[in-house]
């Protein structure tokens, strides 16, 4: 019997310590800062830099990343409900954090970040800064699966999921409301997020290409930001005033990144960027 759909009931949260319920997707977060650590303690040993080097970059981006996420979701998607509310922006624990706003945060605290700790210039540090940034947003999107929610438009391909609609109800025992069987693109985001990791790591460890500023920022720029745009067109809106909307909020804030990304590419390929001094161990 061929499959219809896939039901998607699975409880977000883990387990629960001293009645502090622990979710999936917070645990997704700290897999997701703990594998970009692992990631780039490997390429900041290869490139010599202070022992305390990774310790340094994993403050600066889990700092400026959640900061970086909850004013995006905040000021990108709900600007007029935040800005006569400020102080809810404080309110993490009530959900909303966007990617572009880390994205943007990321870009801030590596600039500080390259100026304090790599010594090295600012493109150099994002280079290798992505790579663990594409581990990351995969673990996330496993986070928001679990969570049920950010999935697509209604289909009746056999991967369809149906997601609970009234999850926290059904968390205090309600029964479930399910979807219409929809496309899981969270899942479809971890699939990019993975190749672009796995492009990444392929271009710095096996290639000549970290020699050359930007060529890894991006092609990372590109694989995530024009995918994400593509896929944008088969998610759900995440405010209900997109819906009137030719391109959504996320799609207008990909372009810039993916302008940055084709300049930088081509960059390279006319030799105009600057070349480093491969580290050997």
């Amino acid at each position: 019997m061929a499959l219809d759909f896939i039901t998607w009931n699975v409880d977000p949260v883990v387990f629960t310590v001293f009645g502090r319920a622990v979710r999936w997707y917070g645990l997704m977060w700290a897999l997701g800062f703990f594998l970009g650590y692992q990631v780039e303690d490997r390429i900041y040993r290869r490139e010599k830099l202070p022992e305390d080097a990774v310790e340094k970059f994993f403050i600066y981006m889990a700092i400026s990343t959640v900061i970086g996420a909850r004013l995006g979701h905040c000021y990108f998607y709900d600007f007029s409900y935040y800005i006569s509310r400020p102080l809810e922006v404080l309110q993490i624990w009530q959900g909303g954090l966007s990617s572009h706003g880390g994205a943007v945060g990321i870009l801030i605290g590596m600039y500080i970040f390259s100026k304090k700790v790599t010594k090295h210039s600012y493109i150099w540090t994002l280079d290798r800064t992505v790579i663990a940034v594409a581990i990351t947003g995969a673990c996330i999107r496993f986070g928001n699966l679990m969570n049920h929610e950010i999935y697509g438009h209604p289909t009746d391909l056999p991967w369809a999921f149906r997601f609970i609609t009234n999850l926290s109800q059904w968390m205090r025992g309600a029964e479930p409301v399910y979807s219409e069987p929809s496309h899981p693109t969270q899942i479809y985001e971890i699939l990019y997020c993975l190749v672009t990791f796995g492009t990444c790591m392929y271009l710095y460890w096996k290639t000549k290409a970290r020699k050359y500023e930007g060529l890894i920022f991006g092609v990372f720029l590109i694989c995530i930001f024009l995918t994400r745009f593509i896929l944008e067109f088969i998610k759900n809106s995440q405010e209900s005033y997109e819906d009137e909307m030719a391109i959504n909020v996320g799609q207008i804030l990909s372009i810039p990144l993916i302008i940055l990304g084709i300049f930088l590419l081509a960059r390279v390929a006319l030799g105009k960027a600057p070349v480093t001094e491969d580290s050997e161990k």
